[in-house]
């Protein structure tokens, strides 16, 4: 299972996300864990990229029903245990999270 921390911004970024956008953000991240767990190929559904001019950062893009797309970023940061992947979550939100990964 891969282990995660999130960063004061995050969690500040997700206490303003309605409850329906928490639940599209939870399922997204389920097959994020599903895919790390896999092997880290992630699903094209997910998509998965790098934020341009902020190196080592990803963003994942999924659907918050109506409105803009919902967004998180997120690095790798040192395995607490060896070869398990540890994520750190960096913003959530629409688009404009991207002025500040």
């Amino acid at each position: 299972m891969p282990t995660y921390e999130t960063l004061p911004r995050f969690t500040a970024d997700l206490d303003r996300l309605t409850p329906e956008q928490r639940r599209r953000f939870r399922q997204a991240v389920t097959a994020f864990v599903h895919d790390l767990r896999a092997g880290g190929r992630f699903r094209a559904g997910l998509r998965i990229k790098r934020v341009q001019r902020a190196t080592g950062i990803y963003e994942l893009t999924w659907s918050m029903g109506t409105g803009p797309a919902g967004r998180a970023t997120w690095e790798y940061g040192p395995a607490l245990h060896p070869g398990v992947p540890h994520v750190i979550w960096r913003r959530i939100g629409t688009h404009d999270i991207l002025a500040g990964p």
